[in-house]
């Protein structure tokens, strides 16, 4: 037997790379492809069973904005455009845990065991940080300016609904998440290897892309939200027509989504970071597994949540649903 047979036939099958590493995949398929799968799938379903808006949106997010600014933020003024930026600041925080940010915890997880070592930890930790967040603030900033810009003529401020049917903000809302789902799914089953990495050419040239596409995606959000207090802001930027402040609410509103998921990563990371890191660099399928079913859970959330069960809401399909998330 040669050396490269032997070798070969040392190294377990499931360290073996079936496809040529990237950011979203590592080489190494995870062990138990289909159950890593299976259990993201399932997660993301249960989640749009139990997933109440009404909860998250007024008992969570209006509660967490009134303690930032410090009065109730439904149909306040927004007295110029200091007001609205901290506004903006302030209800996306709040907006943090709503059903879009799914995206966003998904972004994030996968990296919490990569940085080792606690010299230089929080540099290392702070730059995929940094790309997420430039990545949101260019594609929010740059809707934020069409929103001044069109005015009330978006899509999305238009909120009346025909008899049975959708109103275009919904539709907007459907489309937008519904895509995004679909290109999660499809990060979930390249980082389980078994489609390509769409990225993995231009991730080869610019290492620090992925983290710029998911920024981007977190910044997309805003463009489906229905959150209540986001509408609230839309609509001041649209009828202001100033194009310097709807971007900078926007930008804003989008870097209030990641500061608690970014807090969160850097806690994790310093407490747990170096364990996390041995436990999946000791057996490199960990990581394509727990990629792959972030990814994948994120995605199929937001198709069945935002597709699906938005039928289910007009009594057009029957959609299983707990108690509390009628």
């Amino acid at each position: 037997m040669t050396e490269v047979a032997s070798r070969s036939a040392a190294t377990p099958r499931s360290h073996r790379p079936t496809r040529a590493p990237s950011f979203f995949f590592n080489g190494h398929a995870p062990r138990r492809r289909a159950l890593v799968l299976g259990l993201g799938a399932l997660v993301g379903f249960a989640l749009t069973v139990i997933w109440s808006a009404e909860f998250v949106d007024q008992t969570i997010g209006a509660n967490v904005s009134e303690a930032l600014l410090g009065h109730p933020a439904k149909d306040a003024p927004l007295t110029g455009a200091l007001a609205g930026i901290a506004f903006a600041l302030a209800t996306g925080v709040a907006g943090t845990f709503t059903a879009c940010n799914i995206a966003v915890f998904s972004a994030i997880a996968p990296l919490a065991g990569q940085v080792s070592g606690r010299r230089g930890r929080a540099v290392a930790a702070l730059r995929p940080l940094g790309r997420l967040a430039v990545g949101a603030l260019v594609v929010s900033a740059l809707y934020g300016a069409v929103v001044a810009v069109v005015g009330t003529g978006m899509p999305q401020f238009q909120t009346a609904s025909p008899a049975g049917g959708f109103s275009p903000r919904i539709i907007q809302a459907m489309v937008v998440y519904g895509i995004m789902g679909l290109a999660m799914t499809w990060l979930g089953l390249a980082a389980a290897g078994l489609v390509r990495d769409p990225l993995a050419r231009l991730t080869a040239r610019f290492p620090g892309a992925p983290m710029y596409l998911m920024g981007a995606m977190t910044g997309a959000l805003l463009l489906g939200r229905p959150f209540g207090l986001f509408r609230q802001l839309f609509r001041d930027a649209a009828e202001s027509h100033n194009v310097l402040y709807g971007a900078a609410a926007f930008a804003f509103q989008s870097l209030g989504n990641i500061v608690l998921v970014g807090l969160l990563f850097l806690l994790v990371t310093a407490l747990f970071g170096d364990r996390l890191h041995r436990l999946l660099t000791a057996r490199p399928s960990r990581v394509s597994a727990l990629m792959a079913a972030a990814f994948v859970a994120a995605g199929v959330f937001m198709i069945l949540y935002w597709d699906v069960r938005m039928l289910a809401r007009r009594d057009l399909i029957w959609y299983p649903l707990a108690p509390w998330a009628g």
